[in-house]
């Protein structure tokens, strides 16, 4: 029993954890049975498991996930309770709690994902998959009201202190909570990697912060026990404070696929690469790209030709490439065709003396929609400057810059510039 107790204090920290994880074969072979465990249900549960690209089955696997976590979470809510209760610790009893509000939120992930596998109507013609961003978010908001309410009875506990009592039944539960909450960690993040679903890296997340937290709790009833300075109330807090910050963490995860973000840089790439890989299309710009869900990505473009070529032709080439962005990545293109004057000298060697003193600007900005209304005593340069949302500076200075450089050039040239605020490729 010492040499237990021992062990308790010496490695529960998240620096002994980690490091444990990284050098003990046996937490190593618990891994691995973890992972095969998972692996195992998912092959029992989830139908045509390996068609990870069809909507249907990223759907079973959200609500396997979300049982599975009903199930565990409410298996450990029953365990810490009862010990929490029997042994009067409002550590464990927070713990318990904390527990039970995981369970309630794998119910929201359970609901969240069905409910966005339902089709498009005529009130959500883009379908329901942001549900599953939205079972999240409602998600954080449980976790953050278990926590206000563990550090009220936390805070009292602190005031009226009672004995609680520390026994091996303490610990065993308390280890194999740790155990579980790993195997949770462990399974939510292969079934994220796998249908790629923030909400269900947020359920990992979840689940590894937990196991800190109940490591907390198992330090301060070895604590207390040894010293006889009962931790209990002050350890609730602390674990009611981790609670709430981890919910306002997940608040901001959640919110963000619902307020639109941008897309990945690895995207846009794509994106420009695959699109200029097309014979006849000179260059594109007004890249936009969101989303409806995963499975749901909508985007629009503008793709230059020329100006010469059979209008018919160019219509069928853009056709083609939305039919192409389709097939091979779900994405719904529309593209908007700009023709572009190529037999027009003057204006190229204008527009190619432009690109140079953009360049020298800046390497992140570009130009597009360049053309030339020539007069007999000034001359309009229009033309759309594209510029990171980040860039140095803002839109009013960097326009004034440009004109004055255009002014050098020839002072009967006038810009007139519009600011494109797109994504930038990298390529």
């Amino acid at each position: 029993m010492k040499n237990l107790k021992v062990w308790v204090v010496l490695s529960i920290t998240p620096r002994s954890f980690t490091s444990a994880v990284r050098r003990n074969r046996g937490i190593k072979v618990i891994m691995g049975n973890g992972v095969i465990m998972t692996n195992l249900l998912i092959k029992w549960f989830v139908k045509d498991y390996q068609n990870k690209s069809d909507f249907k089955v990223r759907e079973s696997y959200g609500k396997f996930a979300g049982l599975v976590g009903i199930a565990s979470n409410f298996l450990l809510f029953l365990i810490k309770i009862t010990v929490g209760t029997l042994f009067n610790s409002i550590a464990i009893t927070a713990d318990a709690v904390n527990n039970l509000s995981d369970s309630g939120s794998s119910v929201v992930t359970l609901l969240g994902f069905k409910m966005s596998g339902k089709p498009a109507d005529a009130q959500h013609p883009y379908g329901h998959a942001r549900m599953e961003y939205l079972s999240g978010l409602i998600v954080s908001f449980i976790i953050m009201f278990f926590g206000i309410q563990l550090i009220q009875s936390s805070v009292a506990k602190i005031i009226h202190p009672q004995a609680t009592r520390f026994n091996l039944i303490t610990i065993l539960a308390l280890i194999v909570s740790i155990l579980i909450k790993f195997w949770q960690h462990l399974f939510y993040r292969k079934i994220a990697r796998i249908i790629d679903s923030t909400t269900l890296i947020a359920t990992s997340t979840d689940s590894r912060n937990d196991i800190l937290a109940t490591g907390a709790v198992l330090m301060a009833a070895t604590v207390s026990h040894l010293t006889g300075f009962n931790l209990d109330g002050y350890m609730g807090v602390a674990v009611a404070l981790f609670i709430l910050v981890s919910g306002v963490k997940l608040v901001m995860d959640t919110s963000n696929p619902l307020l639109g973000t941008a897309p990945t840089k690895e995207m846009v790439d794509s994106i420009y690469q695959k699109i200029l890989s097309y014979d006849n299309i000179i260059g594109l710009h007004d890249l936009t790209v969101h989303s409806y869900g995963v499975a749901q990505i909508f985007a629009s473009v503008h793709c230059e030709v020329s100006a010469e070529r059979d209008i018919m032709e160019c219509h069928d080439l853009i056709d083609n490439i939305e039919r192409d962005f389709l097939k091979d990545q779900g994405i719904k293109l529309v593209i908007h065709l700009d023709p572009v004057a190529t037999n027009d000298g003057k204006t190229n060697q204008l527009k190619a003396t432009l690109e140079n003193i953009i360049g020298k600007i800046s390497p992140e900005i570009g130009i597009h929609d360049f053309r030339v209304v020539w007069g007999v005593g000034h001359s309009n340069l229009i033309f759309d400057v594209v510029v990171p949302f980040d860039f140095q500076w803002n839109d009013q200075e960097l326009a004034n810059l440009i004109r004055a450089k255009i002014h050098e050039i020839n002072p009967d040239y006038r810009a007139v510039i519009t600011i494109d605020h797109h994504y930038v490729p990298s390529v």
